[in-house]
């Protein structure tokens, strides 16, 4: 059907949500605005779906939520035949009803639902499945996107983001569902009664926190050292987990921002609810002036993501990357497990391709093997998976991606913005016991393997034609390969959607042993690199720039010189 004949038959229908239907209403008779919302479905995928809540095949709504479940009903009854799914959800506006509908829907298909009484973080949806043997998982949360978006992410029975196999036998089926038609659907307090939905117990959420304190190295740093820390929810579900987790760890200084404390989809003080984001840490940062914490800690909304600021000499507050963080994170953890004597034999580490390179040198130093794969979270999971399959999951000691994602243990398989947190005080509180800065922990980084800086460039293609230009970047850079980026010249370059890497100094090509991806990469002379790649989960390309030197300001110089040349090559 053409966009007007969706938008028509959306209009005829006797809508259950009233925001759809006054939102239809008041788009009628304006082309643009009819195509946005209906030239396309939004693709199940990977990473589920995630798109801006409205009315429309091209919005996140309980028709498209509907429709989804009910393929993943069928996609679940055909491969298991018996399953059970769990569900969680965040704080963002409709997460509550979304998660509801996509319930009844499981249940009207004779599929057990375990789902959380309250809003509660990715991680513990990736705990979920995997502790009550559920073959699937539904996170609906957009992460850090802002207020207007929300998402459906599908996990599968090992607790990892649904693979591309997997997506695809849901999509499939998801393409014969006529949305007002064709899905099965229950009342939801009469699938209580009968068994089909149960609420996930306390004991499984206390179980969860049980599984992230056993990831502590030093818990007695935590308990001696009178921590004291600022935190920031962002109006997510972190409050009570990572507040509980801190209290029963013994940091008992933890002082909230009031603004960011409660669950608010309107993220009305931090639009951008992402803790890479400066301005997200704003009010944070406004109590740190009052308080002088050791620490300011923000979560994004689903919290799988946590950054950090930490005060320098002068008193000032500075925030620290997530390829700083997870770098301290790795060599304390790689360090101290060492001088413990509770590191495996043979131990591993997992980064993504775009993650800081000095992980590399730190890796080599405490002889630890170093795995990496590509970006996004699920990929660090699958390594864990194949640990885990031979018996071996005890090697894994470590995983991050630059983006504030972070992992210590098997007991799930996303990033955990909860073990990330408590690894983070203790960090602090084991390095403020001798006398050593969290900035003078990164400094001695620094000194011992080198500077290393890493920035990121996002290129926004929104709307209907948005994705013809993110085709049309990608395609005009490879026809057209830039001999040198920033004044240094190109020595090796990646093709990761061909499998081919060449070396361009001997002219030697070599494959490429991961999965095809839609990503370029570019070594240059002096150990800078750029990564591009199009977002999974937005309408955006990404350029990741690494710069080394000897100096800051060296490094900096570098990173200024890639950023601003990149940006021209594209044609942005």
């Amino acid at each position: 059907m053409t966009e007007m004949e969706l938008y028509t038959q959306w209009k005829q229908q006797q809508l259950e949500d009233e925001d759809l239907t006054r939102e239809l209403a008041q788009i009628e008779g304006d082309g643009e605005a009819i195509k946005d919302r209906f030239y396309r479905e939004l693709e199940f995928g990977t990473a589920g779906l995630r798109g801006v809540i409205g009315a429309g095949t091209n919005r996140m709504n309980i028709y498209v939520v509907r429709k989804t479940t009910q393929a993943l009903a069928e996609y679940l009854k055909a491969d298991y035949g018996d399953a059970a799914v769990a569900i969680s959800y965040d704080s963002r506006i409709k997460s509550d009803i979304f998660a509801r509908e996509a319930a009844r829907v499981l249940a009207a298909n004779g599929i057990i639902v375990h789902i959380y009484r309250q809003l509660m973080p990715t991680p513990c949806l990736s705990f979920a499945v995997r502790q009550l043997g559920c073959k699937a998982g539904i996170m609906v949360t957009a992460s850090h996107n802002p207020a207007k978006y929300n998402g459906y992410k599908a996990y599968g029975p090992d607790g990892c983001q649904m693979t591309s196999e997997s997506a695809d036998k849901v999509l499939a089926y998801s393409a014969k569902i006529d949305p007002f038609k064709g899905v099965k659907l229950v009342d939801f307090d009469a699938a209580v009664g009968n068994g089909l939905i149960k609420y996930i117990s306390p004991e499984l959420e206390q179980s969860y926190l049980d599984h992230v304190k056993a990831q502590s190295i030093h818990p007695e740093a935590l308990k001696e050292a009178n921590l004291k820390v600022v935190y920031t929810p962002l109006n997510g579900t972190g409050n009570v987990p990572v507040r509980t987790l801190l209290d029963q760890m013994g940091v008992q200084d933890v002082q909230v921002v009031k603004e960011q404390e409660m669950p608010d989809g309107n993220f009305t003080t931090c639009p951008f609810p992402n803790p890479e984001i400066k301005e997200a840490l704003a009010l944070g940062l406004r109590d740190c002036a009052a308080v002088k914490p050791d620490l300011l800690l923000a979560t994004d909304p689903d919290a799988d993501r946590v950054g950090i600021a930490v005060p320098d000499k002068e008193g000032n507050y500075v925030l620290i990357t997530g390829n700083e963080v997870g770098a301290l994170l790795f060599e304390y953890i790689c360090k101290e497990r060492t001088k413990l004597g509770t590191m495996p034999k043979r131990p591993v580490g997992v980064k993504t391709i775009v993650t800081s390179d000095i992980i590399t040198h730190i890796a080599a130093e405490y002889g630890v093997e170093l795995r990496n794969v590509l970006t996004g979270f699920k990929y660090i999971g699958e390594q864990i998976g194949l640990l885990e399959a031979d018996g071996e999951q005890d090697r894994y000691i470590f995983g991050f991606e630059e983006s504030y994602g972070y992992l210590a243990g098997s007991y799930v398989r996303d990033k955990d913005a909860v073990v990330g947190s408590m690894l983070i005080c203790e960090m602090a509180a084991f390095y403020r016991q001798q006398g050593i800065s969290i900035l003078d922990a990164l400094s001695a980084l620094y000194d011992k393997y080198g500077v290393f800086r890493h920035t990121q460039s996002s290129f926004v293609c929104e709307g209907a034609t948005g994705m013809e230009r993110m085709a049309q970047v990608m395609a005009n850079i490879r026809a057209n390969r830039p001999e040198e980026i920033g004044g240094r010249k190109v020595v090796y370059f990646a093709d990761y959607k061909l499998s081919e890497a060449t070396d361009l100094l001997t002219g030697e090509k070599s494959a490429i042993e991961l999965p095809k991806s839609d990503v370029l990469e570019y070594r240059l002379e002096g150990g800078a690199s750029v990564i591009l790649r199009p977002s999974g989960t937005e309408p955006k390309i990404k350029a990741y720039y690494t710069a080394t030197g000897k100096t800051f300001d060296e490094a900096d110089a570098v990173e200024q010189q890639l950023n601003t040349d990149f940006k021209r090559i594209l044609g942005f």
